[in-house]
């Protein structure tokens, strides 16, 4: 934690430390000079898709082969017996001794080799499977080499035809044989059409890339002004949306940031300013009176402080996450009178009441019991502010919606600032005063409660005379 490399002994030699140290370094992903290499993108992808393309059709044509390799020697039995039964018949025209001098001069008229070997000698050279053909007097073929076997009559001698591949006979055909030549246009064809369709494909992509590569640069080096992430193919749009709504989130985390801590410090200063005063004029008197207003001054300074502190993580930790909501049902009239009582101290001399006629008999109402409550005191306790001698709560149901009402006889909000008042730390003109001005959180808290309702807190006047806020969510979770 010291700036040291780590795993490495302070009292290692400068030549370790220096290894360790570049050891260390080359380990981490260098992405801020480098860039995604079209070319190495599209060989990568050419060779691994044309490689894994050549051994499915290899694989596969070695399967059809082997499927069809009866049918293909049955054809071609058929289609060889005639040939070999008339070289048979001029062999068996002329004495034995003559038949080596005979098939040297049959070969010459074939396109492929004739010859006479004894039986003897192919047991090492063909199967039990073809041996026994042989000896039945059907024909035999050897697929290595593409040979046929045929035994004349009774004698030990066995014909020769073969190899009857162009392949296996240069000398018939000089340079590539044709089949070899149709493979290397075929797959040549393949590998051009191929590169070509993948070019189109690739390029689009590694220009994803680079956007996406591009705005991960600028988010690490914290510019997160840059506008969205906009990428061309469907590939990587769900990606250019996460990062997007990933961006917007930690512009919003910053934003309130920013805002708390310039609201923060500038809600302090009052408060500390107070209290410095009432220190020096601590220091400065021996009234005993005048020493327990000072002290009296402090403690409602520090209960200020605490409170704006309390009020400030709420409303950060509503800002940064909106936390999981716990519904519970509630018997809401019986809710709804409890809430109100549990802060009507704090309304001082004015008159509050509550008015649940309206609502059905046992009504019931989902609701967070552990953050609704946040926002209906701070409903009240902004009330408690402005009312001149009267504040009245009442409750109602809007189709599916529960719908409370927080009317006060104050001053009342002008129209256009009735949206602007749920910002955080916005407070009116006219409520600058200490007294009665708060921090400009609690009407902000209260709206981040009723998001996590599925519901919306605003304002508008009250019958009253002053200003009404209401909150309003779903009646059944």
């Amino acid at each position: 934690m010291t700036g040291t490399d780590p795993d490495t002994p302070d009292n290692a030699p400068p030549g370790r430390q220096g290894l360790a140290r570049s050891l260390f370094r080359g380990s981490l992903p260098r992405w801020r000079g480098g860039r995604y290499s079209l070319s190495k993108l599209f060989l990568n992808f050419y060779l691994l898709a044309m490689g894994s393309f050549v051994a499915i059709a290899f694989t596969a044509d070695f399967i059809i082969s082997t499927a069809q390799q009866g049918i293909t020697d049955d054809y071609a039995r058929r289609f060889m017996r005639g040939t070999i039964t008339l070289i048979e018949d001029e062999l068996f025209r002329h004495p034995r001794r003559q038949w080596e001098q005979k098939i040297q001069d049959i070969d010459g008229k074939f396109s492929y080799k004739l010859g006479i070997v004894e039986r003897r000698t192919l047991d090492t050279r063909l199967t039990s499977a073809q041996v026994a053909k042989l000896d039945a007097g059907d024909i035999a073929i050897a697929h290595d080499h593409d040979v046929m076997y045929h035994r004349l009559g009774n004698t030990s001698k066995v014909l020769v035809v073969g190899p009857l591949s162009a392949s296996r006979n240069p000398e018939e055909h000089a340079g590539l044989p044709l089949d070899l030549r149709l493979r290397l246009l075929t797959w040549s064809l393949i590998g051009v059409i191929f590169a070509v369709a993948l070019w189109f494909w690739v390029r689009p992509v590694w220009r994803d890339l680079e956007t996406l590569r591009q705005s991960a640069r600028d988010f690490g080096d914290g510019n997160f002004d840059t506008g969205s992430t906009v990428v061309q193919t469907q590939l990587f749009s769900p990606l250019a949306d996460t990062l997007n709504s990933m961006a917007e989130r930690v512009r919003q985390l910053l934003a309130t940031h920013r805002e708390l801590s310039c609201g923060i410090s500038h809600e302090l200063r009052t408060p500390i300013a107070r209290m410095r005063f009432a220190l020096e004029m601590l220091s400065e008197t021996d009234d005993i009176d005048e020493r327990r207003r000072l002290w009296a001054m402090m403690e409602a300074d520090l209960d200020e402080l605490d409170q704006l502190i309390d009020t400030s993580l709420t409303y950060a930790r509503y800002e940064r996450e909106i936390p999981e909501a716990h519904f519970s049902s509630v018997r809401f009239a019986d809710w709804l009178a409890d809430e109100v009582d549990s802060v009507r101290l704090l309304g001082r001399q004015l008159q509050v009441t509550v008015d649940t006629e309206s609502l059905p008999e046992n009504l019931h109402i989902d609701l967070d019991r552990k953050a609704m409550p946040y926002a209906l005191r701070n409903l009240l306790r902004n009330a408690f502010k402005y009312a001149a001698r009267e504040i009245q709560v009442s409750a109602e149901i809007l189709g599916e919606r529960i719908a409370i009402h927080v009317d006060d006889d104050g001053i009342g909000i002008p129209e256009e600032d009735r949206e602007h008042i749920f910002s955080a730390f916005t407070r009116l003109d006219r409520s600058r005063d200490r007294s009665t001005g708060g921090y400009g959180l609690g009407l902000a808290i209260a709206r981040r409660v009723l998001e996590l309702h599925g519901g919306t807190a605003f304002a508008s006047s009250s019958p009253l005379g002053g200003a009404r806020f209401t909150l309003t969510w779903q009646a059944h979770q």
